[in-house]
């Protein structure tokens, strides 16, 4: 009899699971706008993985002077740049590398500052004081400034241009998961948690840190479209992936000479960054109306 209950029990939490996440796709559906930034999303992580099938990687690396500042053709759809280089090639391999930053520095900066934000705001006292103004110090030097020191400390890589980028933007996640955790903490379910003997970590990780999520999804979705800014930024001031490995920012940086008689060259990995963070911006306000229960119809 007990077994038929828990059976029941766990098929009723999965029936409840599955209405939210359907209604919250209900609410979502809803913004034009939202399912404009799906699709363009969706679209442009299609042709990224399935770069390969496009265009082979040797186009965006290897230079042939003979097709340099070549214009739009059928051979070539967006051109070549000053070296010589397919700069459709050139967007796709660098856009695989740019938006794979991205969003390992945002995941790695979510878990890190969720993780700090929870343990402050659940211990409160000298925990969270130590934790807060360590944070402080952190938040007084400018989020570009701090990002181009570290990697010019540290050198210009893949793995350092992640860590530059979490050290920036993982203060953004303490002050919202800790004002999160300071009223979750209070509610029944906590109490009744304490109550019954588990210890902090596993009521942080159980119960704070799944309702506290919604929160959590919206915030790491608008960091994405910041963060592929910031990398841009990065490799335009030259502080980026080294050559000839292909970044969006370094394209612009190297098309600047020649923007007045080939603009071609700086138009299109403009374009790629602003419909990137443009799609990114639109899930990301889709889902914060979505997961908003004040908006519930």
């Amino acid at each position: 009899m007990f077994k038929k209950n828990k059976v029941n029990a766990e098929t009723l939490d999965g029936y409840v699971s599955q209405g939210k996440w359907k209604e919250i796709w209900r609410r979502y559906k809803k913004s034009k706008g939202a399912m404009i930034g799906l699709i363009m999303m969706a679209a442009m992580a299609a042709v990224l993985i399935l770069a390969p099938l496009f265009v082979s990687y040797e186009s965006a690396t290897t230079q042939d002077f003979s097709l340099m500042l070549a214009t739009p053709s059928a051979e070539h759809i967006f051109g070549n740049d000053g070296y010589g280089r397919d700069i459709f090639a050139r967007i796709i391999y660098g856009g695989r590398t740019s938006v794979a930053i991205a969003l390992i520095a945002t995941v790695t900066s979510c878990i890190v500052g969720s993780m700090l934000g929870a343990v402050a705001g659940y211990f409160g006292g000298r925990t969270d004081s130590l934790i807060m103004r360590s944070l402080d110090i952190f938040m007084s030097v400018p989020d570009i400034l701090f990002t181009m020191a570290v990697v010019y400390a540290l050198g210009a890589n893949f793995v350092n241009l992640i860590v530059a980028l979490t050290l920036a933007y993982f203060t953004n996640y303490v002050r919202l998961v800790r004002s999160e955790v300071l009223t979750l903490s209070e509610q029944d379910y906590v109490e009744a948690s304490r109550a019954g003997g588990a210890n902090g970590l596993r009521i942080i990780l159980s119960h704070i840190i799944p309702n506290a999520v919604g929160v959590i999804i919206v915030n790491t979705t608008l960091n994405i479209a910041k963060i592929i800014l910031y990398e841009a930024t990065l490799s335009f001031l030259g502080l980026g992936m080294p050559a000839p490995q292909p970044e969006w920012g370094q394209m612009l940086s190297e098309a600047r000479e020649y923007m007045r008689n080939t603009p071609h060259l700086m138009f299109f990995p403009a374009a790629a960054i602003i419909i990137t963070a443009c799609s990114v911006n639109l899930v990301g306000d889709g889902l914060r109306d979505a997961l908003d229960p004040h908006l519930k119809s």
